[in-house]
Order: C-alpha cells, then structure tokens, then sequence
C-alpha cells in the first residue's frame, strides 16, 4: 500500500491506498485521531483498511499534529470542543472534495478513537451521507460532557475564560451535535462501538446507555449495531477491538 502526505485545503492528512490505485474508485473511510495525538497514530487502522482494497484519509485534526500551536494540556483541553466541532466542518470539505476527485466508491465511512470517536458521534448527527461509524471510545453526551469537564477544571481552581452567556451559547451548540437528543438523526446506518469497561477518561456507562437506548431505532436492522466492551480494559484500544473496527468499516462501507 501507499501512504502519501497531503494537504487538502488547510487539512494535512495522511492518504493512504491500495498500490496503483490512486486515481481509482475505491470504498473509503476517513478515521479521526484522539486529543493531544495526530493523524500519524491511527496508521495501524488505515493499514488493516487499505489491506481489504480501501482508500483511507488520516487528518490532523485543529491544533495537533501539523497544526499544533505549542498549547500546553490544559490550554488544550479548554479548547476541545473547538477541535471536535472543527473536525466535524472540516469532514464536510474533506466529502467535498473526495467526490470531485471521483476517488470515493459509493459514500464514505467513518471512525475515530477517543476524541475522535466522540467526532464521529456529532458528525452522524450532521451528515446523512455517513455510510458507516466506528466509534472507539467516544460520547455521545456532548452537553453532559462538556458540563463534566467545565465542574472538572472550576473543582481545582480555574477560572473558565468564558461569561455565563458564552457557556449557555457554547452548550445550545453542542446540543445541536449531541447524539442522546438525536437518535433518529442516525436512521439505522452501521455503527460500531468499542469501549473499555475500565476507562476513566471518557466513562464506559454513559456510552453504553446510549446504545441500549439505540437499539429501539434499529429493531429492524439489529445487525447494523454491535457495541464491543471489554471488562479489563482502559483508555486503550485492544487489538481484537481494532481489528473488529476496521473490518465493520470494510464490510458496511461497501454495502
């Protein structure tokens, strides 16, 4: 196979390709990396992808990788739900632009681990093209979340450079991404999950509620959710569960 370097726009992203297959028609994925990691660190998904005949699209998401700023953690964590809502725009062009190249066999299918499967959920509340999801580790609770994470840094003393109207702005915005007031929004399209049961930075429950709670939209399609937990495991992707992954995308993407 073969990795390319790119830059789509303002996007760096890594392509990578079955060998003499670039300008071909292919079924694709476009697979989104986690908080304070970069594209470079899901190649092991895009290998096992481009290995079953895909075309797989690797970007930087904003302000890492490439694009990092010399932010430090929690500056950085103060502007997650930038990054997660930029990706989410950012996909739109990403679609855009694959199409006009006639690169994508069919719609494209997506994924993400950590941050990045928490993208993947806003992004199938927006986008009715999404073929298929992979969701490694990801929330759907955008609204709870975020609510979680702003008592979090204000618990151990920080001041939130943001006014009350900004928060309650902030928070109608991402109710419009939020998956748990959305359900329908996913009209039984595939999607994977993968979790572990012992993951203490984005929690197991609350993703797990959500996919009981979205087996009622898929009674007549059962096989299109599978959600895949792991009781010893943390914030960390097993590789049964990466492999799972990646063959769910191959599969449902070229249906």
């Amino acid at each position: 196979m073969i990795v390319e370097r790119e830059k789509w726009n303002n996007i760096p992203l890594l392509h990578i390709y079955p060998e003499g297959k670039k300008n071909e028609s292919l079924h694709t994925a476009v697979f989104f990396h986690g908080h304070m990691s970069a594209k470079e660190h899901n190649l092991h998904y895009a290998y096992q992808m481009a290995e079953k005949g895909m075309r797989v699209l690797l970007p930087d998401a904003h302000l890492h990788g490439e694009r990092e700023e010399g932010l430090d953690e929690v500056q950085m964590s103060l502007r997650f739900w930038e990054v997660v809502l930029t990706s989410i725009e950012e996909l739109a062009y990403i679609h855009k632009t694959i199409h006009e190249k006639q690169w994508a066999k069919g719609e494209l299918g997506i994924g993400g681990t950590s941050m990045g499967g928490i993208t993947t959920l806003g992004a199938l509340t927006v986008y009715p093209w999404i073929k298929a999801a992979a969701v490694m580790m990801g929330a759907p609770n955008y609204v709870q979340l975020a609510k979680a994470q702003m008592a979090q840094f204000e618990s151990k003393g920080f001041k939130l450079p943001i006014t009350d109207e900004e928060r309650k702005q902030m928070l109608a915005t991402l109710a419009r991404f939020d998956a748990t007031k959305n359900k329908g929004i996913f009209n039984k399209r595939p999607v994977f999950f993968w979790h572990g049961e012992q993951d203490t930075t984005v929690p197991y429950s609350p993703t797990f509620s959500f996919f009981k709670a979205l087996k009622e939209e898929y009674e007549e399609v059962p096989e299109h959710l599978h959600f895949m937990g792991e009781k010893e495991a943390g914030h960390a992707v097993s590789r049964p569960g990466m492999l799972a992954a990646t063959r769910w995308l191959a599969e449902h993407t070229a249906e």
